[in-house]
């Protein structure tokens, strides 16, 4: 993957410490910008390697220019990069677009590819700490929301206005014309009678992808407090990504319906709409009482037919955890597939002991954590693929 070349560009040629590093952390980089919604395949990531190496790591417009031209393929991607690169380098853009007010386009034929570091010690001191903002991102996806102080939560959130999850599918009843599938009788007849009556070649066709309804309920109650607005940022992503089929609610004491204060493109300004909306915000749980409510009042008319329904709560309930079992089992049968969030999963030991837990677990398809940005990267990912 070009290691070589970056060991030529480093001030010290014997740093293979150095080196893995960096292939570290463009991998890593790479993957926060799958999530903003540019598509870093391996080639691309392999060709950013490759350039890294050919130019002077040390330097950090080199090591942005380098992805740039390698990673971008639209302009929608060069402003989810720069989005992703001031986001995932400690929020610092790279000297260029600091210190020039030239549009994008002529800055690419301008920027100096080769610059001459004549201070060593300058650019040994930039590279150092370009890496250790880069590792510090690395450590903070994998930590967990409740424990982070208040700038590691305020960097938390850049990240999380990276994320673009993709939506479940689901088979249309509608048909599209392809390259493979079922063979469009009716079209093949009219193309033969075209062609003098000689069957040239078979139309086909197949049924298209729409996207699945997801349903997201969160819970707001005291012992949930710590994840509370990390859970909102995630349902808010999901709502900007897909808001015709994402449904937003909130659980607790009662149920409170947040999907018109999510839809507000502005992270910030939804969750305070949202903030404003909910009663019961660090209240008790009644799961049992506000799931029966939800099914009873939009689930059982459409809302969880068939839909991927997201379930972010402790377990921590206050009413009968038979009542629950029961309206756990009913929303099974209504929808596509229960994913439940836990937070508390994520720690080493833990055991779904709790009343509410216990009982709603045998009627729920997966049963993922939700205790840091990377494992809200995989709820991404089992979303998509349910």
């Amino acid at each position: 993957m070009g290691r070589g070349g970056i060991l030529e560009a480093m001030s010290d040629p014997g740093s293979p410490r150095l080196v893995r590093d960096v292939v570290e952390t463009v991998t890593a980089f790479a993957r926060t910008l799958r999530h903003s919604g540019v598509q870093a395949s391996p080639d691309r990531v392999q060709a950013m390697v490759r350039a890294v190496g050919e130019l002077d790591v040390l330097d950090p417009s080199h090591v942005y220019w380098s992805g740039r031209l390698t990673l971008c393929a639209s302009q929608d991607d060069v402003r989810r990069y720069d989005a992703a690169f001031a986001a995932y380098f400690a929020g610092e853009a790279p000297r260029q677009l600091q210190t020039s007010g030239q549009p994008k386009q002529r800055l690419l034929a301008s920027a100096p590819m080769g610059i001459d570091n004549t201070d060593g010690e300058e650019s040994a001191s930039e590279a150092s700490d370009l890496a250790a903002a880069a590792s510090g991102e690395e450590i903070l996806r994998h930590r967990d929301i409740g424990q982070l102080s208040p700038d590691e939560r305020e960097q938390l959130q850049r990240l999380f206005a990276l994320l673009t999850p993709n939506p479940p599918l689901r088979r249309s009843r509608r048909r599209a014309p392809a390259n493979r599938g079922n063979v469009h009788v009716e079209r093949s007849v009219r193309r033969a009678l075209h062609n003098g009556g000689e069957i040239v070649s078979l139309s086909r066709r197949k049924a298209r992808q729409r996207p699945r309804r997801v349903v997201v309920l969160l819970d707001v109650s005291g012992s949930m407090s710590p994840y509370a607005d990390a859970l909102l940022r995630f349902a808010h992503a999901l709502s900007r990504a897909h808001p015709g089929t994402t449904e937003v609610f909130t659980i607790g004491t009662r149920l409170t319906r947040v999907t018109r204060e999510m839809a507000l493109r502005d992270p910030d300004k939804a969750l305070a709409a949202s903030g404003a909306a909910i009663p019961d915000w660090s209240g008790g749980t009644r799961l049992g009482e506000v799931l029966k409510a939800f099914l009873d009042r939009w689930g059982q008319r459409g809302v969880a037919r068939g839909a991927v329904v997201i379930l972010a709560s402790d377990g921590w309930e206050r009413g009968d955890p038979d009542s629950l079992a029961g309206q756990m089992s009913r929303l099974h049968r209504l929808a596509h597939r229960v994913i439940w969030v836990n937070p508390h999963k994520g720690r080493t030991g833990y055991e779904p002991l709790t009343r509410g837990m216990a009982a709603a677990l045998p009627h729920v398809d997966s049963f993922v954590s939700g205790h840091s940005l990377a494992a809200f990267e995989e709820l991404a990912e089992e979303i998509a693929h349910a």
